[in-house]
């Protein structure tokens, strides 16, 4: 399907679809997370989607900030862990970005992303190279501007930006962790996928698969 924008209804979309992702995935999140982490990353994604989910589908919104803004407040107050206040933030500052609007063009979605990000690395300073979700998100965000730049359209943006992601996700195996739990175990860290990386990546599935089908 090709389409120049995203509308309210394909973000609902997506973010179901991101729930059925992180549930369907739960057990893989979590044997990344006991690698290197708490191995709790499966079980709080899955409870905090399910969460949003809830709330979006009992409480309508009629424009893109409300829901965008309902959806961090829903994933802080219910996602234990790093998860939820990272999560929060990205989806926080989305809102904010997106504003009272009923749909988004490629480049102010990408625009709220990139928005979200940054609150993401203000709240948790990450940066390329440490083992976060920031190695993932980055580059599809890169690989989705140049591509929305570049005149393709929503769908296409969105393989773009998964493709990127799936590469940030798995660059991060051999690296070692510099910031959030997984960095208490220095070099013991390498060898591992990020599990936050492997979620935000899934992110970028659920977009690809909400726009194109």
């Amino acid at each position: 399907m090709s389409t120049s924008t995203i509308s309210l209804d394909q973000l609902i979309a997506w973010l179901s679809r991101f729930r059925d992702l992180v549930t369907e995935k739960k057990s893989y999140l979590t044997e990344l997370d006991s690698a290197i982490g708490d191995a709790d990353h499966g079980s709080n994604m899955t409870r905090g989607m399910g969460a949003v989910v809830e709330k979006i589908g009992a409480a309508p919104s009629t424009a893109v900030d409300e829901l965008l803004k309902s959806v961090g407040m829903t994933l802080v107050t219910s996602v234990g862990g790093a998860a939820g206040p990272l999560y929060g933030t990205l989806f926080l500052r989305m809102g904010v970005s997106a504003g009272p609007v009923t749909e988004l063009d490629g480049a102010a979605f990408g625009a709220a992303l990139r928005a979200g990000l940054d609150g993401v690395v203000a709240r948790g300073k990450a940066e390329a190279g440490d083992k976060t979700m920031f190695d993932a998100i980055d580059p599809a965000l890169d690989a989705w501007d140049a591509a929305v730049a570049g005149g393709s359209d929503i769908a296409a943006a969105a393989s773009a930006a998964l493709a990127a992601a799936e590469k940030g996700r798995d660059a991060t195996e051999p690296l070692v962790a510099r910031k959030g739990r997984a960095s208490y175990l220095g070099e013991r860290s390498a060898g591992h996928i990020d599990p936050g990386a492997t979620s935000s990546t899934m992110l970028f599935q659920a977009l690809a698969d909400t726009v194109t089908s």
